[in-house]
């Protein structure tokens, strides 16, 4: 019999990741919304430079060769354009108004700049678009309700990025690196960008007011204790988890305001030093109540001497999380007359040297 809840524990996830797909849609439409207006926010001094430039043409066509207003403005697209649809003095440089060709000359210098500059803007635009995505990313960030905050995007916020995305949950990155911040832009991922050690100026940007939490995961530990703080002080209701390197500072960061701190060096120790003595480490569990515990699995052997037992054998050296059976996770552990079989897959959870001796017993060395 299916368990209600499981459906409801699945769909959380499901609903999270239709609604990601539907901001990728509308990603997509601000972007094609945003790009001629961005591409115009870009460029405008040099459009306004090219549109002063066939205005001042004009003028020294009314004034030197006595052109109508039309026929000037004519004559100073062609002329700045190379179009050739009109020749100065007739074409005879040698008797042309000697303050109409400097004149002219200065005109043509700078239009051929301005020309030159809006092209290189152009060309931007199109093979990398970072201005049409970012325009488009601002839109969307500024929508998003309950998302988390993910500060530096290190090794470490990588994989936290990641593994939020993999969870459907909504969440955005703000670094200080221009390469990853385009990088990330061109990926289409939320991101900030921090101007200047401006920290909190980026948080604002990335939705604090709105985020259910915040992750800090800068390389640097003081940069963490400064978000630690800042943010507690402007969200005191919001989640706050962070990353410490010097495990000496752990219960500062826990009083700065930081809800979860992670000691990530003591930590990846420890995992390194579990698995030189353990063969089957899967992960561990760092807690101050109950001190390191190890999670390990193990394949229970042909002769083993757990086959055919319950589990209260195995809980003598450690506790029971799960059993894997045919490649899927049993349910029934707990029933009464549940027994170990030939290949099933113990998850269990326990200190180093107990784990080691219930490897022994599954003969899984």
């Amino acid at each position: 019999m299916e368990n209600p809840a499981d459906g409801i524990i699945a769909s959380v996830p499901d609903k999270r990741k239709k609604r990601r797909y539907s901001r990728k849609l509308t990603f997509r439409f601000y972007q094609l919304l945003y790009g001629p207006i961005v591409f115009v926010k870009a460029s405008y001094r040099q459009l306004l430079l090219l549109g002063a430039m066939f205005i001042i043409g004009a003028a020294i066509f009314v004034y030197f060769e006595h052109l109508p207003i039309t026929s000037a403005f004519l004559a100073s697209v062609s002329t700045i354009t190379t179009i050739g649809l009109y020749v100065p003095n007739g074409g005879n440089f040698f008797t042309m108004n000697a303050d109409e060709a400097m004149l002219l000359i200065i005109m043509i210098i700078i239009s051929v700049g301005a020309a030159t500059s809006l092209l290189q803007s152009v060309f931007t635009s199109l093979t990398d678009g970072d201005l049409s995505k970012g325009a488009a990313e601002e839109r969307i960030i500024k929508k998003l309700t309950d998302h988390a905050i993910i500060m530096g995007y290190s090794h470490l916020g990588r994989y936290v990025a990641e593994k939020l995305d993999e969870l459907g949950f909504d969440n955005v990155v703000v670094t200080r690196d221009t390469e990853i911040y385009h990088d990330l832009v061109n990926q289409k991922v939320f991101v900030v960008l921090e101007n200047e050690n401006r920290p909190i100026v980026a948080l604002h940007e990335a939705g604090l007011s709105r985020a259910s939490i915040i992750i800090a995961a800068q390389d640097e530990d003081s940069r963490n204790m400064l978000i630690i703080l800042a943010v507690r002080k402007i969200r005191p209701d919001i989640r706050i988890v962070s990353v410490i390197n010097d495990q000496d500072l752990v219960e500062t960061a826990k009083t700065a305001g930081a809800d979860v701190v992670i000691p990530a060096s003591v930590t990846v120790g420890r995992l390194l030093a579990l698995s030189a003595v353990t063969k089957n480490l899967v992960g561990a569990v760092f807690s101050e109540k109950i001190g390191t515990k190890e999670i390990a699995e193990f394949s229970i052997f042909k002769k083993s001497k757990l086959i055919g037992k319950g589990l209260q054998e195995v809980s003598k050296f450690a506790t029971i999380i799960g059993v894997v059976r045919d490649d899927a996770v049993v349910n029934s552990i707990f029933d009464p007359t549940f027994t170990i079989r030939e290949n099933d897959v113990l998850l269990v959870l326990g200190d180093a040297e107990k784990l080691q001796t219930l490897e022994k017993e599954a003969k899984a060395l």
